[in-house]
Parts: structure tokens; C-alpha cells; sequence
């Protein structure tokens, strides 16, 4: 079924769409488990039946963004995700009994979850299409209906997916808007059931100052600055290999990617040789390397040379480990190792989202789980260490998003882990159960049976009531 709206991308017509959805929400407020899984199917199919084409999009979005590495970080995930929804989905959808009181029974108690309604949700540049689908798959699986914004900087991605969604959905169902700034900015001010936003922590004050004007529930996806650690007996050459890989995935622009070390004082030489050798390995002439991506704009280009001129300029030393300078014609940006960065710079500062990876030294443990914890909560957390000890302690003494152990950005690939952030880097989450609970309203239901005690405990009080209470309390 395809609607009389008028063409998406105004205020008025995302005000408009908003009330088409929620209308057919109330229609059918709570679709069947066939219902949705065919749903996630229609979805499955689209995008990668669209693969090549979403993949050439972004390719030409961001200038170079080699299709095989679309393919992993995003595709895959999209696919493994939505299998896992219609393997678990049905029996998620289930009401789960709960305990009841001994001085309630016999009632019986249970958590029915429900489709919250329509639900907006904001993505980024850096992963168009699976930081779309994502949360869409979380929500489809939860019986809702979605409106997605498209970023802007990414204008073929978006406009070849809002034209793919617009071909597999109705747009009282799931529709894609895209539009210029004012439109973004209105996005997160309309009533939906809940918003999820995807993006800078910047902007995510902003995002959530607009949701609390009608008390949206929002999900901050954001960022800031991940931290890994190299224990102090870490198998090295595998720690750098690992992390050389993670930080380069889509040119460091990736909200989870590592953005600063943390290695035992007196390794940073050799940190630095093995990451160069990496590099050469992994991308063999790099200046003419079609696997490394681009940097996504001009502007995005010009900041990560600020960060690098700024942290030069007070002491930090830069180590290009090319052997190529940033070229800002194709806004190519070698991965570059930053030692001796004063901790006050903007580098060590703000979040990098690109390929500049500062080297900070420690002398104990204690010191480097000190200098996460004096800092704002991370997205994510990486740790190489096969000590148990090791892993223990920073594991149970720091607080992140989420972490792995001898592994970069892996966890975000495991569908049954959930995605978010804590404090700084966000709120909420998403993937797998806890995606479908986000997405969910989990209604506490409590049914009393005909014959019960409630009467025993009603006024008018005296003797008896006073009795009760007496043996109620002491048990």
C-alpha cells in the first residue's frame, strides 16, 4: 500500500509522514510474529540484493571506500543481525512470568512487552547503511513503525536507500527522509515513541535538549575516546597487528574505533616499527592503494590536519607510518602514531574519528586504569592481555560501552551483544535482546484471581487488619 503524502524532505511533510505512521499504528497496534518476520525478510533481501549499488554509492560518497571492506564491516552485520531477529524474535515477542508475593497470591505476574509506536532514527555518515538498518532491525523485530534521516553528507547513499525502503515499505510503515540542515534539526523535536540518534556527543546534547520538549525517550548512541590497553606481558606483535587493523577500518572513522594506546613505558619504538611494518603489508603503495578509504570531506580532512599541526606545534612527535604525507586532492590520511602529545592538546582532548593514533606510556596497571577512569566514560574499551588478573581487574575496574579482549571493534559484530554507550559516549542500546527491549514498552502485568486476601486488608481497620499486618510484617 503506497500513500497520498506529499514528497518527503519539509518540515510539513515529516510532520505529516509522523502522523500517517501513527495512525497505522493504532490501526494495528500489535503485529504478529508472521507480520514482522516477513517484514525483516523484505529488509534482508533489499540491501543485499542492493549490495553492489549501495557499495558504489558510498564509494562515490566518500571518494575511495574499497567495496570489500563495505561488504564486512557493513553487510555482513546487517545480515548476521537479521537472521539472529528471526531466530529469537518470536520467542522475545513472549509475556515472561514473573515472581509473585506471597501475600499476593494466587495472582499470577508477568512482563508483556509491546510495540512502543513510531520511532525516529538519526544516522550518521561514517556507516550509512548498517547504522540504519541497525536500529531499523531492532524496531521492525519489536512490531514498531520508523522514520529514518539520511545524513547529508553522504547525498547517493541516502537517496538510493530512501528510494530502496520507498520500494520494499509502505510509508506508513518505514519511510527515509532526506533533507538539508534545518530539516535535521527539526527531526529530533517531532513526538515520536522513542528517537535514536546516532552521532557526535556534541550534537547529541542537542538532539536530546529537542526530544525533552515532548519527553521523547531517546537512545544517544556517541562517541569519545576509546582506550586500548597493551598489558604489560600482551602477546605485542598480535596487540599492534590487531590494533593497526581496527584503527584503519574505514580510515579510523568509526565511533568504537581505538582512538588513543596505552603501553608499558619504553615500547613505543617498537610499537611504531611494527605498525609501519603492518601498514605495508596491509596496504602495499599506499598512495595509489584502493583498499585504505577516504576521508569523508573536505572539512573532516582539514580538522584531522589541525589535530596533527596543533599536537606538533606544543611538543607531540608525529610518526607517518607510510612513508606518505596527508594528501588533501584525494583527502587520503595515513595512519599516523603520535607520541609525547601534551595531554592538554586538542588531540588528546577531543575525539579523532580518523587515523591519528596518540601513544601514551605507563609504568603499572594502576596508572593506565587511572588515566581511563580521570576521563570521560569510552564507547568502547580494548584490552590485550591472557593474564587472568589482568583481564579481571579492567574489566571490573573501568566502566565503557562495551569491550573486547585482544580484539579492536569485534564485540560490535557479535549480534547478541548489545550496542551503546554509558555517560559521555551515550545512553541506551540496541542489537539483538536488548535492542528488541529499547524498541519495546515492557509492560508489568499483574492478574489477580477471584478468590484473594485483598479484601482482608481493606477499612474499615481495626483488630483483624492490625493482626494481619503484625504476621504480614514479621515474615
Amino acid at each position: 500500500m503506497k500513500n497520498d503524502l506529499p514528497e518527503l524532505g519539509t518540515l510539513e511533510a515529516l510532520e505529516a509522514l509522523l502522523r500517517e505512521q501513527r495512525h497505522a499504528y493504532l490501526r494495528a497496534p500489535y503485529p504478529s510474529w508472521e507480520t514482522r518476520a516477513a517484514h525483516l525478510k523484505a529488509l534482508r533481501k533489499v540491501i543485499l540484493d542492493n549490495r553492489d549499488a549501495l557499495a558504489d554509492a558510498m564509494n562515490a560518497d566518500f571518494g575511495n571506500r574499497a567495496k570489500e571492506e563495505v561488504l564486512l564491516a557493513e553487510f555482513l552485520l546487517i545480515k548476521e543481525e537479521i537472521d539472529a531477529a528471526l531466530k529469537h524474535g518470536k520467542r522475545w515477542m513472549k509475556a515472561q512470568r514473573r515472581s509473585t508475593s506471597k501475600w499476593l497470591l494466587p495472582a499470577r505476574a508477568a512482563v508483556v512487552p509491546q510495540p512502543l509506536g513510531v520511532v525516529g532514527i538519526i544516522v550518521p555518515w561514517n556507516y550509512p547503511v548498517l547504522l540504519a538498518a541497525g536500529p531499523l532491525i531492532s524496531a521492525l523485530t519489536a512490531g514498531n513503525r520508523a522514520i529514518i534521516k539520511m545524513s547529508e553528507l553522504t547525498p547517493r547513499t541516502s537517496a538510493l536507500f530512501e528510494q530502496l525502503i520507498g520500494q520494499t515499505f509502505a510509508r506508513d510503515h518505514v519511510a527515509v527522509v532526506n533533507g538539508d540542515a534545518a530539516l535535521a534539526a527539526a527531526f529530533s523535536s517531532q513526538p515520536f515513541d522513542h528517537l535514536l540518534f546516532t552521532g557526535s556527543t556534541k550534537v547529541g546534547h542537542e538532539v536530546m535538549r529537542a526530544a525533552a520538549e515532548h519527553l521523547t525517550p531517546v537512545t544517544l548512541e556517541l562517541g569519545g575516546k576509546s582506550p586500548a590497553i597493551i598489558g604489560q606481558h600482551a602477546r605485542f606483535h598480535n596487540a599492534v597487528d590487531n590494533l593497526v587493523a581496527g584503527k584503519t577500518l574505514n580510515a579510523g572513522q568509526t565511533c568504537v574505533a581505538p582512538d588513543y594506546v596505552l603501553l608499558p613505558r619504553g615500547q613505543e619504538q617498537a610499537f611504531i616499527e611494527r605498525a609501519r611494518a603492518r601498514m605495508a603489508k596491509m596496504y602495499p603503495d599506499f598512495a595509489h592503494n584502493r583498499d585504505y578509504t577516504s576521508i569523508i570531506s573536505e572539512r573532516h580532512f582539514a580538522r584531522l590536519q589541525r589535530l596533527a599541526d596543533e599536537a606538533q606545534a606544543a611538543g607531540a612527535q608525529l610518526h607517518t607510518l607510510t612513508g606518505t604525507a596527508p594528501d588533501p586532492a584525494s583527502r587520503r590520511f595515513p595512519l599516523t602514531a603520535v607520541t609525547q602529545a601534551p595531554d592538554q592538546c586538542a588531540l588528546m582532548q577531543e575525539e579523532i574519528f580518523g587515523p591519528l593514533l596518540p601513544i601514551v606510556p605507563y609504568d603499572t596497571l594502576d596508572d593506565a586504569i587511572a588515566w581511563i577512569n580521570t576521563r570521560p566514560r569510552p564507547l568502547a574499551l580494548y584490552l590485550y592481555a591472557d593474564d587472568a588478573a589482568t583481564v579481571e581487574r579492567v574489566t571490573l575496574e573501568t566502566i565503557a560501552g562495551g569491550m573486547a579482549v585482544n580484539e579492536t571493534l569485534m564485540h560490535l559484530a557479535c549480534e547478541s551483544l548489545p550496542f551503546g554507550g554509558v555517560g559521555a559516549s551515550g545512553m541506551g542500546a540496541y542489537h539483538g535482546y536488548e535492542g528488541f527491549v529499547t524498541f519495546s514498552k515492557m509492560k508489568p502485568v499483574l492478574t489477580q484471581a477471584r478468590l484473594n486476601a485483598r479484601g482482608l486488608v481493606s477499612p474499615p481497620y481495626g483488630k483483624r487488619v492490625n493482626a494481619l499486618l503484625k504476621l504480614m510484617l514479621r515474615f
